[in-house]
């Protein structure tokens, strides 16, 4: 749900910077993807805490006891989310797409930008720019993610009174806009899903052309050892023992544990009224129906 805003927006800069018109900027795609941010955040963090970075669920396997079967179908919903988004981007601006294309092609310059940041296939997949360095691009991959790592495990930090839950999605974006704003131009992926969703989708449209190289590894694992050291980092040098939680925190993870609690005995309930359901009277039957429907 992040990767619409931020991905429709970089469609706008790359094509109207290839036809020579002002449609986006750097600014306006770090805008966008801190938006998309908030706004995934919160309407996903009520159900699902809003995992929406591998990085971010593998740290919570680590750190937090998460299962880690549930982490791989969240893995693979982030991916696929991204994938599926990228394509209905595409279909979406399909029509400028192929003009734009067509133009580079008449240009015999097609080849040579198209996968590229300032390419088509450079909306979807991420590139660097030919001739880029990749240790430097990896190193600021890394210190990118390390910072981002360090802000969302301070909003998830109970005891920060600075970072309340309502606040904690405002902050969390504020962070990616940041790197967006500062180190997008060097090479930046920050999010494994939204980098493997685009590059599937990108494969699926050009071919194996848009595999991306040596730094597709790059954008794809970086962020997941940096966002972990970041997090060892906050539990190091920032996290307090002796801090008492605070009251909005005490009352999210309260609607939290209630939600769980009711989810888990309803889903018990069920499960009995199946086991004795050919034992019981048609008014046995009703009683369980009724508890149900409330």
């Amino acid at each position: 749900m992040d990767c619409p805003p931020g991905v429709g927006s970089t469609a706008a800069f790359v094509l109207g910077s290839i036809a020579g018109e002002s449609l986006s900027s750097i600014f306006q795609i770090g805008v966008a993807y801190a938006m998309g941010i908030v706004l995934a955040l919160t309407i996903c963090a009520p159900t699902s805490g809003g995992h929406l970075n591998p990085a971010v669920t593998i740290s919570f396997v680590l750190f937090r006891k998460f299962p880690p079967l549930k982490a791989v179908r969240y893995i693979i919903a982030q991916i696929l989310g991204g994938y599926i988004a990228c394509l209905l981007i595409y279909v979406q601006y399909h029509h400028l797409i192929t003009e734009v294309e067509a133009a580079l092609a008449a240009k015999n310059a097609l080849d040579a930008v198209n996968f590229t940041p300032q390419g088509p296939a450079g909306i979807f997949a991420l590139y660097v720019t030919p001739g880029s360095k990749l240790g430097q691009v990896f190193l600021n991959e890394f210190i990118c993610d390390f910072f981002i790592g360090i802000t969302i495990w301070a909003c998830l930090d109970p005891t920060n009174f600075s970072a309340t839950p309502v606040a904690a999605p405002w902050i969390i974006a504020f962070a990616y806009g940041v790197v967006v704003w500062g180190y997008s131009p060097i090479g930046l992926a920050a999010n494994a899903a939204r980098d493997v969703g685009g590059r599937l989708a990108a494969l699926t449209i050009w071919g194996m052309k848009a595999s991306g190289g040596r730094y597709a590894a790059i954008a794809a694992l970086t962020n997941i050892p940096a966002t972990i050291l970041g997090i060892i980092f906050y539990e190091l040098f920032f996290s307090d023992s002796s801090r008492v939680i605070t009251s909005s925190h005490v009352e999210y993870i309260a609607a939290h544990q209630a939600h769980q609690e009711h989810s888990q005995s309803h889903d018990l309930h069920r499960r009995r009224a199946g086991d004795t359901a050919s034992s019981q009277t048609g008014d046995e039957k009703a009683d369980i129906e009724a508890i149900d429907r409330a």
